[in-house]
């Protein structure tokens, strides 16, 4: 991995709430047109240290770095129209439609106006027909089903139009339909766009599926980094996830593939 490389990067990153300090020391680099699952157990740091390369908390100690330059040290609509990020919680006002929300997407590319130019009007409507909300475009956000209001969310993500998306469990609340769906358009962004992509997932499977690069958080540390094959072991099922497992591998999708069958006791460490 080379600077030149390297599009997001967290260096000697520390980031808590209040006097809890969940990330320590965290020092992770993803590279230009790379696709990472962010992997490990509740409360490890996931959710934190994708909001913190985003920008949507502040360190206590460390640097973000995106695009080679302090992510602090870009003024809040160039770090909108360079990176996107889903968020795992999020509300919109009540009535507001599918497109409405949507075409917020654009605002980190509207001019003083905030009119919406013709290309806005294009990125909208291929983010929900990628999506598949077209025929919903109209109904109010707050009158969808789950499924239905996440698929609204990731349309208004994809019609920011960036380079490096953040994604924040895409898949909840989607039928299994759905999430392939999802998971593939998220496949497909990476690698017919180029978009560097960034998802945290609880899906290890689907993880190993489609990422290329899985990082195992524990205790807000990384515990392991690697190719899905080098992930999925038995070994780290049992340290970091507390399950024994088996691991097979699909021909199919030539991919590693784990069945749980026995939880490891809290008095078990796992596999030294």
């Amino acid at each position: 991995m080379t600077v030149d490389d390297t599009q997001l990067q967290t260096e000697d990153l520390a980031v808590g709430y209040g006097k809890h300090l969940v990330l320590p020391q965290l020092d992770l680099a993803i590279n230009a047109g790379e696709l990472v699952a962010l992997v490990g157990p509740n409360g490890s740091g996931k959710s934190t240290l994708l909001k913190a390369m985003a920008r949507l908390l502040r360190p206590r100690r460390g640097i973000v770095y995106l695009d080679g330059k302090s992510i602090s040290q870009y003024a809040t609509l160039e770090v909108a129209r360079r990176l996107a990020i889903l968020p795992q919680s999020h509300t919109s006002p009540a009535g507001l439609t599918v497109r409405e929300l949507v075409e917020q997407g654009r605002y980190p590319h509207s001019g003083p106006l905030r009119m919406l130019t013709r290309q806005d009007h294009a990125a909208i409507e291929r983010a929900l027909s990628l999506t598949h909300m077209v025929a919903l475009a109209d109904r109010p956000v707050d009158t969808l089903s789950g499924g239905e209001r996440q698929r609204a969310w990731i349309a208004l993500t994809l019609a920011q139009d960036t380079p490096v998306l953040l994604l924040d469990e895409p898949t909840t609340y989607l039928d299994i339909g759905y999430q392939m769906e999802i998971m593939e358009l998220i496949a497909s962004l990476n690698s017919q766009h180029n978009i560097t992509i960034v998802v945290v997932l609880h899906d290890l499977n689907q993880a190993a599926r489609f990422a290329r690069r899985m990082v195992v958080l524990n205790q807000g540390r990384i515990v392991a980094d690697g190719a899905p094959v080098d992930i999925l072991t038995p070994e780290i099922m049992a340290r970091h996830f507390r399950i024994n497992a088996a691991i097979y591998h699909d021909d199919v999708t030539n991919t590693p593939v784990f069945i749980p069958y026995q939880s490891v006791k809290s008095s078990d460490n796992g596999p030294s």
